[in-house]
């Protein structure tokens, strides 16, 4: 009798073929959406056929991929900040013809991704990269990565305010939603500044939060991914990871 491999151990080699789309996109030439639109152009090529069908099964790396009778590599493995300005959205286009955050990255390929997103009224930390692998585990629940925010609002904060945030409260969607620390860095005589911690991250996490307690959100920005901090990094600026920082993301997740 042949002996089998554990299930477990064939479903992860099974994993590792994807949708050709997904493989043009993990190997750093264009994102998803741009490789669909290359494969229904018929100009990508699996292992010399043509192929018409962005959900192909491919293996990124080991089958021979070509896009314009051009064979690609694996791209070097890049992983990067930015320094987001407000007014400019998390996407690679926008079909509202709005300024994007590729405005602010370095041109040329590989394609990079971002990891997670901020919307389009939030600034600071934002990372891209063309590990999709690194990005899921950054961005998985699971991971509980911590996210600092410095955040001003349109009041003057309260003990209150700071416990109900603190203890979480119920959306009308049903979304339970909280924060894992918040504090007051400074007062003015009609707003704060407060600094929120997140160990998880919803869709406008902390903004539907205030907006609950009828606190006006007046400006958002995301200072530190775990132990990796914005620093003095000039707004709408980008720049590579050190491999320290690199490698403290990594220890964080562990």
């Amino acid at each position: 009798m042949k002996h089998r491999p554990p299930k477990h151990n064939r479903k992860r080699r099974e994993l590792k073929k994807v949708g050709l789309a997904r493989a043009l996109s993990k190997l750093g030439y264009c994102s998803r959406s741009q490789a669909a639109e290359l494969i229904r152009a018929g100009r990508v090529k699996l292992n010399g056929a043509l192929r018409r069908d962005p959900e192909t099964p491919a293996h990124p790396g080991k089958d021979r991929i070509e896009v314009d009778e051009t064979p690609l590599g694996a791209s070097a493995k890049i992983y990067l900040m930015l320094n987001k300005p407000r007014g400019v959205v998390t996407t690679a286009s926008d079909e509202k013809g709005r300024e994007t955050v590729y405005a602010c990255l370095p041109k040329g390929p590989p394609w990079l991704a971002p990891v997670g997103r901020l919307d389009k009224a939030s600034e600071g930390l934002l990372l891209f990269t063309n590990d999709s692998e690194w990005a899921a585990r950054i961005t998985a629940p699971e991971t509980h990565l911590d996210k600092t925010y410095h955040v001003q609002i349109g009041a003057i904060a309260d003990a209150a305010q700071l416990g109900a945030l603190r203890d979480g409260i119920r959306m009308n969607d049903g979304d339970f939603l909280r924060v894992k620390y918040c504090s007051i860095l400074r007062q003015g005589e009609r707003n704060s500044w407060l600094e929120i911690v997140l160990d998880e991250g919803k869709n406008r996490h902390i903004r539907r939060l205030l907006e609950n307690l009828n606190i006006e959100v007046l400006q958002l920005v995301r200072v530190a991914i775990g132990p990796l901090a914005l620093g003095s990094l000039q707004k709408g600026a980008a720049r590579l990871l050190t491999g320290d920082e690199k490698e403290a993301l990594d220890r964080a997740m562990r």
